[in-house]
């Protein structure tokens, strides 16, 4: 059963959660999925698949299945359209989740990335680690 609740992940949590299927970030993944929706913009897209073809994967998970994993997520995601900028992050490429985040009204940005640890919580956005968010919801 689905709710209201809102969660952007970051690219290395998704990628993560698809090659390691017993990880920390699969099982936020899927929780998130069961308790509400997923947000993804076109930045966010764009980056990720850019990233799930790189043959360094291969060795864990076919290239066939990864883009099928992406396929499935762009079906059951929720596109949120970039209406704000946002430069507060000190890594640049990061913005990218905070302003979808803002912009998609997200509840919570899943990550373990440092750059966007730091911020929590961003403009009331909680950025947990996939451990916490587990712990949390």
């Amino acid at each position: 059963m689905t709710s209201s609740l809102r969660f952007v992940f970051d690219t290395n949590t998704i990628i993560s959660a698809l090659l390691i299927p017993v990880s920390k970030p699969r099982q936020a993944f899927d929780r998130a999925q069961d308790r509400g929706k997923i947000l993804i913009s076109m930045p966010a897209l764009w980056e990720l698949n850019e990233i799930i073809v790189r043959k360094k994967f291969d060795k864990y998970v076919s290239e066939e299945k990864r883009k099928g994993f992406l396929a499935a997520l762009v079906k059951q995601a929720e596109f949120s359209e970039i209406t704000e900028t946002v430069t507060d992050c000190r890594d640049a490429k990061d913005n990218k989740f905070l302003e979808l985040a803002v912009c998609g009204g997200a509840d919570c940005i899943i990550s373990g990335d440092a750059d966007l640890l730091v911020l929590h919580p961003f403009r009331g956005i909680r950025i947990l680690r996939p451990q916490q968010f587990l712990k949390e919801f």
